[in-house]
């Protein structure tokens, strides 16, 4: 059995769910890439080889390299090993991973559909020892964090609450991946509003990654960079500073200063920076963190949208406005165009730019962005989450006396996710979340 780091598969099927066209990428990148020159007799070993490439692309930041070996390698172990088999499985969840990293339109989808096939399959099969427990453990972390992504929260909870429980009871209560299964439950809580269940959940999975690996060592910085993050949500910036700066730190040390994963750990502490009122610090980080994601990942990514609106929130909140409405609606457009016009990132951005309007007497424009946002929020997060009040609220200001708020004025922010780039499925890494705001005075981040 393959260890399970990872394997991607991929169907011969003509209605194979990850298929493009793509596909003829592999040719270049089998001439180009010479580490195994000498191609395994056996099929299932080729298919393995293929594997161990995909892998190393992937973690070399070469996602659609990463993509095209992983197809092959997908191929080739359902031809030899079968379709129900768990190698295929695990080569499902690395390619999922793949698509979840590159983050590109129609890449969410198709990580979704790959991790509920990795889930039926392994539901299929009896037993199987603790390697097929580990994957079942891997499987649904990503198929809930996917769905999690989505704002499919109701959705996400039972297949992250049944990761945890299974690495409880099947792995052990000192295992890293029960740690990394209670910090995703910990992201979740963030996005439903439960503070302080998502802080327990955080705790624990420090207490175990520390136990196991050592209070320095870097995949720890993923646990602090979602403790200062759900700080930050629940407006105690002073504590989260000390979490985030840690996060920064170890992931610097380990990755160097321009990795995406420490881009990431940076935009976090801007977040916690920004509830400080220490926009001087924080507008220098932003800018230094969009330009290691466009570096990374083109002109359209969520991060790269998530990170403009957080610019344009600095912007608004130090008085620039028409610097603020451009960054916003940049961000806007790249949002509806990721993640389709009902997300909640969408919702968030569309109350800043109502805030933002009605600044600047544009009341009846900031009315319908408002109306439109607090639908959102209301259908995707439920009518006591702390982002409807803060929304529902602005829509009553503008909808009231008509007084145009002072710069910064009810402007919060919600969380936002992002995955740790990871070396597989049973690397046992927590994944990222970035801070977002609970109702405040302030300006909303995504």
């Amino acid at each position: 059995m393959i260890a399970t780091t990872a394997v991607p598969i991929d169907r011969d099927d003509a209605d194979d769910p990850d298929r493009d066209d793509r596909d003829d990428r592999v040719d270049r990148v089998d001439r180009d890439d010479r580490v195994d020159r000498v191609d395994p007799v056996d099929p299932a070993d080729r298919a393995v080889a293929l594997h161990a490439r995909a892998v190393a692309a992937r973690e070399g930041g070469r996602l659609d390299d990463a993509l095209a070996l992983g197809r092959r390698a997908l191929r080739g172990l359902g031809r030899a090993l079968g379709p129900r088999h768990p190698d295929v499985a695990n080569a499902l969840l690395h390619l999922a991973r793949t698509r979840v990293d590159r983050g590109a339109p129609g890449d969410a989808g198709a990580a979704e559909r790959l991790a509920r096939r990795a889930v039926a399959i392994l539901a299929a099969i009896r037993g199987g020892g603790p390697d097929v427990a580990r994957l079942r453990v891997h499987a649904h972390g990503l198929l809930g964090n996917v769905l999690r992504a989505a704002a499919r929260y109701a959705e996400a909870e039972p297949h992250l609450a049944r990761a945890a429980a299974l690495a409880a009871r099947a792995l052990g209560r000192r295992d890293p991946d029960l740690g990394a299964a209670l910090n995703d439950l910990g992201m979740l809580c963030k996005y439903t509003g439960r503070f302080a269940e998502g802080r327990r959940h955080y705790r624990r999975a420090l207490a175990i990654l520390e136990r196991v690996l050592g209070p320095g060592h870097p995949d720890l910085a993923s646990i602090h960079h979602n403790l200062g993050g759900i700080e930050h949500a629940a407006g105690r910036y002073a504590r989260g500073e000390p979490h985030a700066r840690r996060a920064v730190a170890l992931r610097e040390r380990a990755l160097g200063r321009t990795h995406p994963a420490v881009a990431a750990d940076l935009a976090n502490l801007a977040g916690v920076l920004d509830g400080l009122g220490r926009f001087d610090e924080s507008e220098g980080i932003y800018r230094r963190v969009l330009r290691i994601f466009r570096r990374h990942f083109g002109p359209v990514h969520y991060e790269l949208a998530v990170n403009l609106n957080n610019l344009a929130a600095v912007h608004a909140a130090r008085g620039r406005r028409a610097a603020a409405a451009r960054l916003y609606r940049r961000a806007l457009a790249m949002k509806e165009r990721l993640l389709g016009r009902s997300h909640p990132d969408v919702a968030v951005t569309l109350n800043n730019l109502a805030m933002l309007e009605l600044e600047i007497g544009r009341r009846a424009a900031a009315a319908v962005r408002l109306r439109r946002a607090l639908t959102i929020f209301e259908r995707s997060l439920g009518p006591r989450h702390p982002s409807v009040a803060v929304c529902r609220g602005n829509l009553a200001l503008v909808e009231g006396d008509g007084r145009r708020p002072k710069p910064g004025g009810r402007r919060v922010g919600r969380p936002r996710s992002r995955r740790e780039p990871t070396s597989g499925p049973s690397s046992g890494r927590p994944r990222s979340s970035s801070p977002g705001r609970r109702p405040r005075p302030a300006w909303w981040r995504s």
